[in-house]
């Protein structure tokens, strides 16, 4: 187990609005950007990483690790993030570790509803459990449960909630209903967060080299008809 000593470093481009943010070994954000990249997330991303260094204080050199979200999302922004993190913890010589942007975001959307009253059960938990909805493509979607796998949900079909969940949307304006819009919209704004508190731990433990990491696009295997609900994952070697 390591334990860092400066500060570290957030990263994700999984959807539409690009995150980043610093933390420290306690996973306590101390400054966070964001801002709609739409597909130009290669020309935003390291500008905007040097100005939130840059405005902190911080030299790159000092960063004690980076963790970057690793989807599910589009091609384009998840290799952008993957590959600019992964070239700075190379180019620093620290630590690099990728946390699911589902997860990250799934628990951002957790954390939101125990703060909100509305939300709570008589004992005072949360009641239920969001469901995450992300676009795959310009007509499906894919549906992220904590723990199942991911599924595809074919066209315009809204995915059938058990007793107590929630929908958490994301990146789907016109596609999903407005309250699930709504926190989907701050559970991204927690999203920094999530991340951190996902991956902060896993730095200190330090079992995890970049090889790890890959970006989770969301695409079809060959040959497999849409039909069948199936998403193929990068990580999938069949």
């Amino acid at each position: 187990m390591t334990t860092a000593t400066g500060p570290i470093l957030i990263v994700d481009t999984a959807t539409t609005r690009c995150v980043v943010g610093l933390t420290d070994a306690a996973g306590d954000l101390a400054a966070v950007a964001s801002w709609d990249a739409g597909y130009r997330h290669g020309e935003t991303l390291l500008p905007a990483i040097e100005r939130l260094l840059a405005d902190a204080g911080v030299d790159r050199r000092t960063l004690a690790g980076i963790v970057v979200g690793t989807g599910p999302g589009a091609f384009t922004g998840l290799r952008v993030g993957i590959a600019t993190t992964k070239g700075l913890a190379h180019g620093l010589g620290c630590p690099l570790v990728g946390v699911s942007t589902a997860e990250a975001l799934l628990d951002a959307a957790s954390r939101d509803a125990a703060g909100d009253d509305a939300d709570r059960s008589a004992n005072g938990s949360v009641a239920g459990a969001p469901v995450l909805l992300l676009p795959a493509g310009p007509s499906d979607r894919i549906v992220v449960r904590r723990p199942a796998k991911p599924f595809l949900l074919v066209g315009g079909h809204d995915p059938e909630l058990d007793p107590g969940e929630w929908l958490v949307a994301v990146d789907l304006p016109g596609r999903a209903p407005a309250d699930a819009l709504e926190r989907g919209e701050r559970a991204r704004g927690r999203l920094a967060a999530g991340l951190a508190g996902i991956g902060v731990p896993r730095l200190a433990a330090g079992t995890e080299t970049d090889a790890e990491i890959v970006p989770d696009y969301v695409t079809l295997p060959r040959g497999v008809h849409s039909e069948q609900g199936e998403v193929a994952w990068s990580r999938d070697p069949r």
